[in-house]
């Protein structure tokens, strides 16, 4: 059996504006000073959330990637994931060893959601500026993601979001999957964050880590017999039918 594989590969998905970016800026402060990380970002006719991420100088900006998708940026990080499993790679070999790969989608829908084929764990944002009714309303990454973030959270009362109330609709949409509700203004929130990482990456190495994919589940489709009492058709005498 191959040994297992040290470096833990982490998609970022969600919608335009929830802070994805941000997010993996705040792991690379939070994680760089003692773990290898590299980041891989999704646009589609542009690098700009890389020379975000390279201007917040979080990183050597060559450990910084992007990728040009030049089409939805899900279909890259779902339906045809070569592109980004080569710049992936490449950066494991450059820097190797690396501990961390965080791959970010570009900004997508609510129905984004990662190959396992691509990543070994993903992790959904929303933001609360988004209101705090998008996570009842349920979707492939805030259902089944590996962990969904609430991101922003120190904005909840100039929006007018309820922030327990949002929190506690995504527990629940979740059937208990972890939920970290997030402000990288906050310590113990970003504390939180960081440990679910190094528990991926721990298990990873441990080899007990299966990639699971959160992605839109087949239809359902129903198959039943019916069994239905009907009146006895009408009889028609020939006599009647002459006469018709």
């Amino acid at each position: 059996m191959p040994e297992p594989r040290q470096t833990l590969r982490l998609g970022v998905c969600g919608p335009v504006g929830t802070g994805k970016s941000s997010l993996i800026a705040t792991l690379c402060r939070e994680l760089g000073r003692s773990h290898a990380l590299a980041v891989v970002t999704n646009d589609i006719y542009t690098d700009e959330d890389a020379r975000f991420l390279r201007s917040a100088g979080v990183l050597d900006p060559e450990r910084i990637v992007g990728v040009e998708t030049g089409a939805c940026p899900h279909t890259a990080i779902r339906d045809d994931v070569s592109a980004n499993l080569a710049v992936v790679e490449d950066l494991e070999e450059r820097f190797e060893p690396l501990d961390l790969v965080l791959v970010e989608s570009g900004g997508d829908n609510l129905t984004a959601t990662f190959s396992p084929a691509l990543v070994d764990a993903q992790v959904f944002v929303l933001d609360v500026a988004g209101g705090g009714d998008v996570a009842r309303k349920g979707g492939p990454g805030i259902e089944r993601a590996d962990l969904l973030v609430v991101n922003k959270t120190d904005l909840a009362p100039h929006v007018g979001v309820d922030l327990a109330r949002m929190v506690a609709d995504a527990t629940a949409a979740r059937g208990g999957r972890p939920v970290v509700a997030l402000s990288r203004h906050d310590p113990d929130s970003v504390d939180r964050l960081a440990g679910w990482v190094l528990d991926r990456l721990e298990a990873l190495r441990a080899g007990v880590l299966e990639p699971q994919d959160p992605g839109p589940m087949p239809a359902h489709t129903h198959h039943h017999t019916h069994t239905h009492d009907h009146d006895p058709a009408p009889q028609t005498s020939s006599a009647g039918a002459a006469r018709a």
